[in-house]
C-alpha cells in the first residue's frame, strides 16, 4: 500500500481536494479524499505545498517510433513505399529503451498515442502506451489505437514526387475513399461467406462446403475502421482539408478523430456542431510549409469555446515532455484554465477510449500520478518532483530517475 497525502489534489474530474489523501494498492486508486485512514503499514509520500494531479497525456506524437537523437536512418515513423499501409502497426517499431521515454516521465508525461507520420494517406495504427516499461507489451493500453491518415500537403509531395499518386488533394481524397470502398466490399464478401458457412452447417443435405475468400491484412485492419472498432486519425491542417475529413466520415460512417486541426477554428462551429474531437497542436512551432500560414495560437481556446472536445498534442518525441508548456501557452491564449487541463489529460483518455483507466484521479483507475512544486500553469514556478506509473515511483526529481 502507498499512501500520498496532505497534497492540493487536482482530480479534473471531480474538483480539489484541499490537503487530501490518496491510497494506492495493486497499481490502481483505492482511496482518495480527506480524513481517510493510512494503514500503518503503507509507504507515505508527504505532499505538503505540493500539488498532484494525474499524469498527462499527449494524444498524438512519435515518441518511441522517430527515434530521438541518432537521426533520420534511424527513423522508423513513414513507410513512403506505398500510400495505403493499414497493416503497419507501430507496436513493431516503437523501442521502450528510446532515450526520449525518460524525458517524457520526467516532463510528467505518462501516456501517450503514438505512431506512424503523415507521409501517407493511409499510414497505419497507432498505439496507446505507457512511458515506463522494459518491453512494449507491458507498456500497451490499447492497440491499435487508432488508423492514422493523413489529407494535404504530405503525402501529395511525398508520391507527385516519386511521380506517383497522389500528387493533389483530389488524389489523396480518391486514395482514401477508394481503399475504404475495397474494405467495405472485402467486409460484404466475408459476410456472404459467413452467411453461406451457416447455411452449410445446419444443412442435412451433401452441400459443398463454401470456399472463404482470400485473406487481405491491408483491408482486414482497414475494416477496424468502418466497423468503427477504432477511430480513423485524420492529419489535416487546412479548414478545406478538414472538411474533406468531415465528408468523407460522413460518407463511410467512421468514427473521426481531427489531428492538428490547425485551421479548425475558421470552421469552430461546424465541428462543435458534428461532436468532433480535435487533437490540436503542436502550438510552439513555426509556419514551416505553405497550409501552416493559418496557424494562430490561439486556435486551442478558440475551439473550445466553441464547444469543441480539444486534447493538446505536441506532435514531437522527446519534446512531448513540454506538454504542459503547451498547455499554460494555450491559457496565455484566452484558454479557460480547467479546459487547459483537461486537455491534458481528461479529454485525451476520453478521445483515445481509455478513460476509464487514466485522464483523471478517481477510485479504480491506474494509479498514474505526478506530484508538483506548485500549481502546474504557473510554468516559470513549477517543475515535477515525483512521478508514479501503474503505482510505481519511476521518477524522482531529487534523486533522478530510477
Amino acid at each position: 500500500m502507498l499512501a500520498i497525502k496532505n497534497g492540493k489534489i487536482l482530480t479534473i474530474s471531480k474538483g480539489i481536494i484541499e490537503k487530501g489523501t490518496i491510497l494506492i494498492d495493486k497499481r490502481k486508486i483505492v482511496k482518495i479524499g480527506k480524513n481517510i485512514d493510512i494503514p500503518s503499514d503503507s509507504r507515505v509520500i508527504d505532499a505538503s505545498g505540493k500539488v498532484v494531479m494525474p499524469g498527462m497525456i499527449d494524444a498524438h506524437c512519435h515518441t518511441g517510433v522517430f527515434a530521438d537523437g541518432v537521426g533520420g536512418g534511424e527513423s522508423d515513423g513513414n513507410e513512403m513505399t506505398n500510400p495505403v499501409m493499414p497493416h503497419l502497426r507501430a507496436i513493431d517499431a516503437i523501442n521502450p529503451e528510446d532515450m526520449a521515454f525518460k524525458d517524457l516521465r520526467e516532463g510528467g508525461v505518462t501516456t501517450i498515442n503514438t505512431g506512424p507520420g503523415s507521409g501517407n494517406v493511409i499510414g497505419g495504427q497507432t498505439a496507446v502506451i505507457k512511458t515506463y516499461g522494459k518491453i512494449i507489451e507491458e507498456m500497451i493500453i490499447r492497440a491499435p489505437g487508432g488508423m492514422k491518415m493523413a489529407l494535404g500537403e504530405n503525402p501529395k509531395r511525398v508520391y507527385g514526387g516519386q511521380k506517383k499518386t497522389p500528387s493533389t488533394r483530389m488524389g489523396n481524397a480518391a486514395i482514401l475513399r477508394e481503399w475504404l470502398v475495397k474494405a467495405s466490399d472485402y467486409q460484404n464478401k466475408w459476410k456472404r461467406y459467413e452467411e453461406k458457412l451457416s447455411c452449410y452447417k445446419g444443412s442435412r443435405e451433401g452441400i459443398k462446403r463454401p470456399e472463404p475468400p482470400e485473406k487481405n491484412l491491408c483491408l482486414e485492419e482497414l475494416a477496424l475502421v468502418l466497423e468503427r472498432k477504432i477511430p480513423a486519425h485524420i492529419h489535416a491542417h487546412r479548414a478545406d482539408d478538414i472538411l474533406t475529413a468531415l465528408r468523407i466520415a460522413k460518407e463511410f460512417n467512421i468514427n473521426l478523430v481531427l489531428i492538428h486541426a490547425t485551421e479548425g477554428y475558421k470552421i469552430a462551429d461546424i465541428l462543435a456542431k458534428k461532436e468532433v474531437p480535435c487533437i490540436v497542436g503542436p502550438i510552439l512551432f513555426s509556419r514551416s510549409k505553405y497550409e501552416l500560414r493559418g496557424m494562430t495560437p490561439r486556435n486551442p481556446a478558440l475551439l473550445s469555446k466553441a464547444g469543441v472536445k480539444v486534447a493538446l498534442q505536441t506532435d514531437e518525441m522527446s519534446a512531448v515532455r513540454y506538454l504542459l508548456l503547451n498547455a499554460a501557452l494555450a491559457v496565455e491564449q484566452g484558454m479557460d484554465e480547467n479546459e487547459a487541463l483537461k486537455a491534458i489529460t481528461l479529454y485525451p483518455a476520453q478521445i483515445l477510449g481509455i478513460e476509464d483507466r487514466v485522464g483523471s484521479l478517481d477510485v479504480g483507475k491506474d494509479a498514474d500520478i505526478i506530484i508538483l512544486s506548485a500549481y502546474p500553469l504557473e510554468v516559470t514556478k513549477s517543475h515535477v518532483e515525483i512521478v508514479l506509473i501503474n503505482g510505481e515511483i519511476v521518477y524522482e526529481r531529487k534523486t533522478g530517475n530510477l
